[in-house]
């Protein structure tokens, strides 16, 4: 049925505005009783529970950061059956984004280009989303995502950070630095390590005993990776989200015609071309960490035989987010039920 509603309807609006329509019926189904209704159906098997970082994940599939910006849809998500929910990326200061068109489809290359530049309604509003949140479903593991607002120079992005940090940590069930979306000018320099241990090193102060993960981009040099890789074993953070987007256009096999990717622009690549970057990265990663180091893998999963290959590959944990466009609600169904049968 979601393949035929696609190919017909979805396919043909805006992409944000596809979204943002998505999102209404996800915040619907997670108000009761639908909610019940919904999480009986989807509820992960018991077998496929993933304990790290000292929390309880229902399965290893969850939402990566990026879908719900402003922690509006966390209910929905969880009754969809997602083993835990990333919200934002959250920035201290609310802020619109870059201006639109700002998202764009690579149908044949089941893809997404985006640009949407951190667009939230700020940290101190999604943290009492948050706290409402919690005290509704304690067993959704909620993850949040914190990244740099766009009005803040890259030196003062400690303080920016730790501003966030102090506002959604206690409303966290772990907390991640995004240091590598392509979206926000300056933003990725923050991944040298010079920049990022006193980053990480405040942000880390600041959580206290939440749990802190940095996430990485695919486009980062391997021998980069190693050293943010060892600045986060230095540090004592609890793990690394690998990866991003990719701002790649090369060397993707990209299918799509070329002149719409050029249409497009600018913007990070999502998506099944990004999958063996992302494996790549996420092998490297667990190579260089002990076993009870928490490693989300992201970038191309849309089936439960990536999500498997990503757990044989190291993953303690797998998100995604462009597979739902291509394949809707019943998508972390789909895969729960796909890994409890392999």
């Amino acid at each position: 049925m979601y393949p035929w509603l696609f190919r017909t309807f979805l396919s043909k609006m805006d992409p944000e505005t596809a979204h943002h329509a998505a999102m209404l019926v996800i915040r619907l189904l997670g108000i009761p009783p639908l909610s019940w209704v919904a999480r009986a159906l989807t509820r992960p098997d018991p077998s496929l529970r993933v304990h790290t970082m000292g929390l309880t994940f229902d399965a290893p599939f969850g939402v990566a950061a990026g879908f719900d910006k402003d922690a509006v849809g966390v209910d929905g998500l969880h009754a969809l059956g997602f083993g835990h929910v990333e919200v934002g990326t959250l920035t201290a200061i609310p802020q619109t984004g870059n201006p639109k068109p700002r998202l764009f489809r690579l149908i044949p290359d089941r893809a997404v280009i985006n640009r949407m530049g951190f667009n939230n309604r700020g940290s101190y509003a999604a943290a009492a989303r948050l706290e409402r949140a919690r005290r509704r479903h304690r067993r959704t593991v909620l993850g949040v995502n914190i990244g740099k607002s766009r009005i803040v120079d890259v030196e003062n992005a400690v303080v920016d950070y730790v501003t966030s940090t102090r506002l959604l940590a206690p409303v966290a069930d772990y907390l991640v630095v995004n240091v590598s979306s392509p979206n926000t000018p300056g933003l990725r320099s923050l991944q040298a390590v010079d920049a990022l241990r006193p980053l990480l090193t405040a942000v880390k102060d600041a959580a206290e005993d939440t749990p802190l993960l940095v996430k990485i981009a695919p486009d980062l040099a391997d021998d980069d990776i190693r050293e943010v890789t060892a600045l986060a074993l230095d540090l004592g953070l609890q793990g690394i989200v690998a990866t991003n987007t990719t701002i790649a256009r090369d060397g993707l096999g990209l299918v799509t015609d070329p002149s719409v990717i050029a249409a497009a622009g600018a913007g990070g690549l999502s998506g099944k071309p990004l999958a063996p970057r992302a494996l790549e990265v996420l092998r490297l990663v667990r190579s260089l960490v002990p076993d009870d180091f928490c490693v989300i893998s992201a970038g191309g999963v849309e089936t439960a035989a990536d999500v498997r290959e990503r757990v044989d590959a190291g993953a303690t944990l797998v998100q995604g987010y462009t597979g739902f466009l291509y394949r809707g609600p019943l998508w972390a169904r789909q895969i729960n039920r796909g890994l409890v049968n392999t």
